[in-house]
């Protein structure tokens, strides 16, 4: 594995390797399964698959939470290259960013960057477009790859690639899950072992409202995911079912309406998030 810290080298990289399809996967570090599912699957499509670690200081709304943000370099190093991963980019904020964090764009999002991870995190989706706008420039991906963990964050990723006009195809991947059912997160570092047991609440949670799509009302579905959650220590941020492609809430079912569950949860200090495609 090629590993690169400035733009320059990346791009030249790139060019010695006379390859059309590109596959790449942008990260944060303290990589786990799911991080690891995403490189596997680019490999397996992609004659060249591109990995990138930077914390983006931008989509932090809570400085305490970037101060927080695990790092484990030496560790992510090795599961990449035992996953095959072609090309690591270890860029700095500088490089990132030489004109400095502050953006010019602001990024027309509309009802996107206004409901649920909008709401709760403000300034969050402009940050992840701005990373993702000069990541997705300077890497030219044929395919970009992408956690279904993070659906907001994926749809909000879809809407950037379509008013830049890049011509990549993202491919949302399936969430990878702990044996409890926990989704895979880089957070789950910081929760205890119990925390971790009573996490797998969650996943409960979710496969209630998908197993019980029809039979009960949404709002049925919704206090009892919340009850549950909270029955087990968590502060619950929100527990919403809603229209998959306009996040609108579904207060009344109609089958031919795509629906997700979202969820958002504190325990323990630390946010959990998680959805469900129940329809």
């Amino acid at each position: 594995m090629f590993i690169v810290k400035k733009t320059i080298d990346l791009q030249n990289a790139i060019k010695n390797h006379s390859i059309v399809e590109k596959g790449f996967i942008p990260t944060m570090g303290a990589l786990h399964q799911g991080h690891i599912s995403l490189v596997n699957r680019s490999t397996k499509e992609n004659g060249l698959t591109i990995c990138s670690i930077f914390i983006n200081p931008t989509q932090f709304n809570d400085s305490a939470d970037f101060s927080k943000y695990p790092i484990t370099i030496d560790t992510d190093i090795e599961l990449l290259e035992k996953a095959g991963c072609d090309i690591l980019f270890l860029p700095s904020v500088a490089e990132i960013y030489p004109d400095g964090t502050k953006s010019p764009i602001n990024y027309e999002l509309g009802d996107l960057e206004k409901v649920f991870e909008g709401e709760f995190r403000p300034g969050h989706f402009q940050g992840v477009c701005q990373v993702m706008d000069r990541l997705v420039k300077i890497t030219k991906p044929t395919n970009l790859y992408l956690g279904q963990k993070d659906y907001q964050q994926c749809k909000v990723i879809g809407r950037l690639i379509e008013m830049k006009m890049f011509d990549c195809v993202i491919k949302i991947c399936p969430t990878q899950r702990e044996l409890s059912g926990l989704a895979m997160s880089s957070r789950n570092v910081r929760l205890s072992i119990l925390a971790k047991e009573k996490a797998s609440a969650i996943f409960k949670s979710l496969m209630y409202c998908k197993d019980n799509y029809l039979k009960e009302s949404p709002d049925h579905l919704k206090n009892w995911g919340t009850a549950l959650l909270t029955e087990n220590g968590f502060d619950v941020e929100y527990f919403e079912i809603v229209d998959a492609d306009t996040f609108r809430l579904i207060t009344n079912w109609n089958e031919n309406q795509s629906v997700v569950v979202l969820v958002a949860a504190f325990i323990e200090g630390v946010r959990l998030i998680d959805n469900r495609i129940i329809h």
